[in-house]
């Protein structure tokens, strides 16, 4: 269920709670896709398309629209994100930022999405953190010390590829740390979040939900494929073994930290041009909701136009005087 609402097998175009307006109008994207503690992942169609609008131009070629939006969301994600940046560089004491955990099975799409709508954004206000295996100093520490080590400065937008969850998701499913190690995290996990919200932070939490036969399908893709070798690894494989235990795995950490200034989102990511356009929606609206605006000078522009206006007169009259 998303919202209390039933949503196995195909959800067409039906959309809930849709508003025809003008046509910019669309669904409350992210209110769709929030879950809550009564989630149930089996019942979520990895295939589905919550929130695309019901029009006739949509439904003729949904691929082609979505990817049009998205270079219209990119230019409203790169605004906003310029907005933020700005405000913490011109004042030190603002400390609002926005993180964007990303979390899949594997070849859910973490890579292809960062590509796609961070690639909208400006790299100078970005900070996109790739998580794997912990190294030998990080498992000298405690699982959240690297974590808080990659968190964004103000006025940045950080993406977690992978992220603390790894360590209640993989720790458990393989096995890698006995239950009384990792079962105390879930708390330890919203204690942090807590203190990050506190502090700033604007958290987005979304797993790139896809099915079983779509990974298999996208893992023959990079078999036939001699430039995405270097994608494949053959643990994906032993990997899909533990598929019901990886769920239940996701499942568990969405009911249990999935909270109201930290919820969860599930995005369908069968279809990448889908979860391209909702994932920007995503963004989009934690950044919107920061209220942002540019800040204002602490100058007076018309008298710095006039002094560049006379420093430009007094230069062209000392050439023609030469």
């Amino acid at each position: 269920m998303i919202n209390g609402v039933g949503v196995g097998g195909s959800w067409g175009w039906a959309v809930w709670g849709w508003v025809l307006g003008d046509d910019r109008d669309v669904a409350d994207v992210s209110g769709l896709l929030r879950v809550g503690s009564g989630v149930d992942l089996g019942a979520i169609d990895p295939a589905g398309t919550p929130g695309l609008p019901d029009r006739k131009g949509v439904r003729r070629d949904p691929k082609g629209w979505a990817r049009a939006e998205l270079v219209t969301l990119g230019q409203e994600l790169a605004r906003q994100q310029e907005m933020l940046f700005a405000n913490a560089k011109v004042n030190p004491a603002d400390q609002r930022r926005v993180l964007l955990v990303l979390q899949a099975m594997d070849c859910g799409g973490k890579d292809g999405t960062v590509k796609k709508v961070a690639g909208t954004m400006n790299p100078e206000g970005l900070r996109i953190t790739a998580f794997g295996p912990p190294t030998a100093e990080e498992r000298q520490h405690d699982f959240l010390w690297r974590i808080r080590r990659a968190l964004p400065l103000p006025g940045y937008l950080g993406i977690f590829n992978r992220s603390h969850y790894e360590d209640v998701l993989v720790v458990r499913v393989r096995r890698l740390a006995p239950p009384r190690v990792w079962k105390p995290r879930y708390e330890k996990i919203n204690s942090f979040e807590r203190e990050l919200v506190d502090s700033g932070f604007s958290l987005v939490k979304m797993m790139l939900h896809i099915s079983y036969e779509e990974q298999r399908r996208r893992l023959l893709e990079r078999l036939r494929d001699p430039t995405k070798y270097w994608k494949y690894n053959p643990d994906d494989v032993d990997n899909r073994a533990y598929w019901p235990a990886y769920q239940q795995a996701y499942q568990d950490v969405i009911q249990r930290c999935g909270t109201d200034h930290a919820p969860w989102h599930v995005v369908p990511a069968d279809r990448k041009w889908y979860r391209d356009w909702a994932v920007a929606h995503l963004i989009l609206d934690a950044l919107k909701r920061l209220d942002l605006s540019y800040p204002p000078a602490d100058f007076d522009p018309r008298v710095e136009t006039k002094r560049l206006e006379r420093e430009e007169t007094g230069s062209t009259a000392k050439v023609n005087g030469r």
